[in-house]
């Protein structure tokens, strides 16, 4: 099967600059060695972005205007057959990638992989940083405003799992408990083992579904092994455990229907510790998914 690497360069979802540099690295670090591959970058340009604190709806028609094009962009390649990869950008970007998935296959889970739930609304998010809105967003749960250009099934909080969670908004977590979604955070992890919290995650996201989109916020990984990261959480998982989840997730590629690696901020990076691992990451994905689901051990 034949991947499609689009970089959505967008970081009107944060305050913080940098995010939008990601995908430009990182993809022109894919083509030295993928000459072949199919890629596209989509990119916010001459965009002034809010930065005001006290605005709880910042740069929401730009996101809305980004996203609807990265959607597009998305559903089209889906459509032909193409496996999408997209390279973030900040995780607003992942309400496109979804919700583009959700319209191909209908039915389908998420699992999210992240040290934040992304389950704020408009009324509950404390810095109006939309990139803590998105899974709200994708799975129904109000904030209606950031998915204008989708007329599929959203999908449901049943089938939504997040993965490494270890900051979470007081507020957040009402959303989180009144919507039914299943979240496990770090500690989690420490107590049952990364592969049976993992494997939990595919039950839960892929149980009568048609497919499983994956998010992966590289947040999750502690930022003393990822500083390239807008906004850090100490006391993250290690670099082999990122990597071992990226392993887990290609044993069950039969399910998943899509890939999102977002957060990668260069500006924040240190001896390009962060941009390694990405690249890493997307490397094994991309070879995985050329090869049916093998799991290629390689890093670059």
């Amino acid at each position: 099967m034949k991947t499609f690497i689009v970089g959505a360069g967008s970081d009107l979802g944060v305050h913080i600059d940098g995010a939008h540099l990601g995908p430009v690295q990182l993809m022109n670090d894919l083509k030295s060695f993928y000459k072949g591959e199919s890629f596209s970058l989509i990119q916010n340009e001459n965009i002034i972005k809010s930065r005001n604190l006290s605005d709880r709806r910042k740069n929401e028609y730009e996101i809305d205007k980004f996203n609807t094009e990265l959607y597009k962009v998305i559903l089209e390649k889906e459509k032909e057959g193409y496996f999408p990869i997209t390279v973030g950008g900040d995780h607003s970007v992942a309400v496109a990638s979804a919700l583009a998935s959700a319209k191909v296959h209908d039915n389908i889970g998420i699992i999210w992989f992240d040290a934040h739930t992304d389950y704020n609304t408009y009324e509950t998010t404390v810095s109006g940083n939309i990139h803590g809105l998105p899974l709200a967003a994708i799975t129904g749960y109000k904030n209606h405003e950031l998915r204008y250009f989708h007329d599929g099934n959203i999908i449901q909080p049943a089938k939504t799992v997040v993965v490494g969670a270890r900051s979470i908004d007081d507020w957040e977590k009402d959303n989180i408990k009144y919507s039914g979604i299943t979240v496990f955070t770090t500690d989690d992890i420490r107590e049952k083992g990364l592969e049976n919290v993992v494997e939990e995650a595919f039950k839960i996201a892929g149980e009568k579904t048609r497919g499983i989109h994956i998010s992966y916020d590289l947040d999750l990984i502690d930022p003393e092994v990822a500083p390239g990261v807008s906004i850090p959480e100490f006391d993250g998982i290690t670099e082999e455990e990122a990597m071992k989840i990226n392993e887990l997730i290609m044993k069950h590629l039969d399910q998943v229907v899509s890939y999102d690696l977002v957060e990668f901020n260069p500006l924040r990076d240190q001896d390009r510790k962060t941009e390694q691992i990405a690249l890493n990451l997307l490397a094994q994905m991309i070879r995985a998914v050329e090869n049916k689901g093998k799991y290629v051990n390689k890093k670059y």
